[in-house]
């Protein structure tokens, strides 16, 4: 289901997260588990990964991980500010350590003025460190691609939140 390459960097980040005695949790929305699913897809990650929020409607988003409808209102889904709160909330509900969180447009459909297909926003927060959000533009290669892009961008943030 992943190729090698997001497997190793699933390896790392586990590999980082038991180096520093880290629980990791995701809160995932365009990628529907898939960034969850690559770390449990590597044999022994229940020593480190706590669990995994996949949070695709704005209802989901406000229930499971507190972001305040006003704030999904005014920026929308798709913004750094909804994947910074997703990323303190799923550490909020969770055991974890440090969390990463997503949240973009895959397509075909949805694309908007100032958020195009392929826009993803991510979020890394650790407890202890300040939380990071960055946007990336994949453009339009298809909706899987954005998805597996994503999932790599995900993986590296979380081994990055290690360093």
């Amino acid at each position: 289901m992943f190729s090698e390459d997001v497997l190793g960097l699933a390896e790392t980040a586990l590999q980082k997260a038991r180096d520093h005695k880290a629980m990791i949790t995701t809160a995932e929305s365009c990628t529907g588990g898939l960034v969850s699913a690559a770390l449990t897809a590597i044999a022994g990650s229940s020593d480190v990964f706590d669990c995994g929020f996949s949070t695709y409607s704005y209802k989901a988003k406000s229930s499971l991980l507190g972001v305040p409808q006003s704030i999904l209102v005014e920026h929308g889904a798709v913004s750094e500010q909804v994947a910074f709160l997703m990323a303190e909330g799923a550490l909020a509900h969770s055991v974890a350590d440090v969390a990463v969180a997503l949240t973009g447009i895959a397509g075909p459909g949805g694309g908007m003025p100032g958020k195009p297909i392929g826009t993803v926003c991510f979020a890394c927060a650790r407890i202890g460190a300040k939380t990071v959000s960055v946007t990336h533009q994949f453009g339009d290669p298809g909706r899987a691609t954005v998805r597996m892009q994503s999932v790599s961008v995900a993986l590296n943030l979380l081994i990055a939140a290690f360093d």
